[in-house]
């Protein structure tokens, strides 16, 4: 392939990555110098902007080639990419107008968010489309970079720079183990080219370094996903990072690393299925357990969101371990109802607020449904989905999981996970109760920002109905799965 279909390959990374610049250039341009910390000026085509960039870079990410690889196989883009693609988009476009309406409330304006948003957004499209381990580790850090100044972007506020530098540490510390992984499979198979490695490990011919390889590489890849044992980052950078930047991680982020985690095991290494599985089923299991346990004593509702992402991420992996095509688009179908129903929650948790301050605290829901029936009943609804109630969103996403790993012969771990979700109800049942029937607290302020009304509106709705329109989301995410899993 010459340069220029090389780039046409990478075109909706390049029109993310050449906005960026232009944003950052433009942002820097309109500020005038050596200006005191809270007297910037608004500059709301930053935000608006990086939004439009993003939708562009989608319709680029739908008109590309079905079928193609850039860059002599170090990248590749298929319908796998392309899903995984548009729901990052999707949850990056809508963090940031989350963020727009959060700040401007504040009264701080800060141009360089949308701006390390969209960088961050660059990393894991290149992730998601990366079919070499050097190209994946390139996409993976630009990511890390971003996420690791975002997590402490409000800078004045002592929980947010104290996430930013839990984070930075742990990630070093995980990008170090998958790189440790990355060159012991390198070294003993040769390549870093996922289908070069599947063939040189194909029918069982590896070595013990291969094993311990993977062992590192998910390591890694568990980290980024916020898996049991990897996990101790997340509550603390849920709960210490600004709510929308909290919704992005909660998002783009675990869209792109499972995507990642996805095509980084199951491609270059489907013939040591049983190999790898072992340890995908443990941290699964874990997961699962600990996100439906440890939630049950959260007050904040930041933290508790964060440990029920934990729990989420572990039923996501219970399809990976599968290891089929089926196992797959369990997973994607479980992505793209997660990233709508989060988007929701956060969007209503950023409603959150007295007096122009927000609040955090479950028992500040108290009463809700006296004070505010719209958000009670918003947030019941994505609640109880995320619980997996029928005939809600969310009983779908686990149902497609579990189906897949049922039919792999995981019945046991299918079964604890069954448990788990069971478990997991009763904290999301806790809310509902405390919304509805205990004695109303203070009303918060009327729900203001055209954007977080919409989100609520469209999280609502995918929630409700999703059962009425899912044949096309089950059918992309099949063509998704065997691109991925022929």
């Amino acid at each position: 392939m010459n340069l220029a279909s090389d780039l046409l390959v990478l075109l909706p990374e390049l029109i993310v990555a050449v906005g960026a610049m232009a944003l950052l250039l433009a942002g820097a341009l309109s500020t005038p110098p050596n200006l005191p910390p809270g007297s910037e000026k608004p500059l709301p085509f930053i935000n608006w902007g990086a939004i439009l960039l993003l939708v562009v870079a989608g319709v680029a990410v739908v008109m590309g080639p079905g079928q193609a690889t850039a860059f002599h196989g170090a990248f590749v883009a298929d319908g796998f990419s392309r899903f995984a693609k548009l729901l990052i988009l999707v949850g990056s476009a809508l963090s940031i107008l989350l963020a727009d309406e959060f700040f401007a409330s504040l009264q701080l304006s800060r141009f360089e968010l949308p701006v390390v948003m969209l960088l961050a957004t660059l990393g894991m499209m290149l992730m998601v489309s990366a079919s070499s381990f050097l190209s994946l580790y390139m996409g993976l850090e630009l990511q890390s970079l971003a996420l690791y100044v975002l997590a402490s972007f409000n800078r004045d506020h002592l929980r947010s720079t104290e996430a930013g530098l839990k984070y930075f540490v742990l990630g070093a510390l995980s990008s170090g183990m998958m790189l440790y992984g990355i060159s012991l499979i390198y070294g003993f198979t040769g390549t870093t080219q996922f289908s070069a490695i599947a063939t040189a490990v194909h029918g069982g011919a590896h070595g013990l370094g291969v094993i311990f390889g993977i062992v590192f590489l998910i390591a890694g890849l568990a980290f980024k996903v916020s898996a049991v044992p990897f996990h101790m980052w997340t509550p603390d950078v849920y709960e210490g990072a600004p709510t929308p930047v909290t919704a992005y991680f909660a998002t783009a982020a675990k869209v792109a690393a499972l995507s990642l985690f996805l095509r980084a095991i199951l491609t270059p290494f489907p013939d040591l299925l049983h190999q790898w599985r072992q340890i995908i089923v443990f941290i699964s299991v874990l997961s699962m357990a600990l996100g439906a346990i440890a939630a049950i004593g959260q007050k904040n509702i930041k933290r508790l969101m964060a440990y029920s992402s934990i729990g989420h991420m572990g039923y996501a992996l219970l399809g990976l371990a599968a290891g089929t095509a089926l196992g797959a688009r369990g997973v994607l179908i479980y992505l793209a109802i997660y990233v709508f129903t989060n988007l929701g929650v956060f969007a209503a948790i950023q409603a959150m607020r007295r007096k122009g301050h927000t609040v955090e605290n479950i028992y500040d829901l108290a009463g809700l449904a006296r004070n505010d029936i719209k958000l009670a009943i918003v947030f019941a609804t994505l609640f109880l989905s995320l619980a997996g109630l029928p005939p809600l969103a969310g009983f779908f996403a686990k149902f497609y999981v579990f189906l897949a790993a049922m039919q792999a012969g995981l019945v046991v771990p299918a079964v604890l996970g069954v448990l788990a979700s069971a478990i997991g109800l009763v904290y999301y049942l806790r809310l509902v109760k405390l919304m509805f029937f205990d004695e109303p607290a203070e009303a918060f302020d009327p729900v203001s920002g055209i954007g977080t009304q919409a989100i609520l509106v469209v999280s609502m709705v995918v929630a409700l109905f999703f059962i009425v329109g899912a044949s096309p989301v089950i059918t992309a995410a099949d063509a998704a799965a065997k691109a991925l899993v022929p």
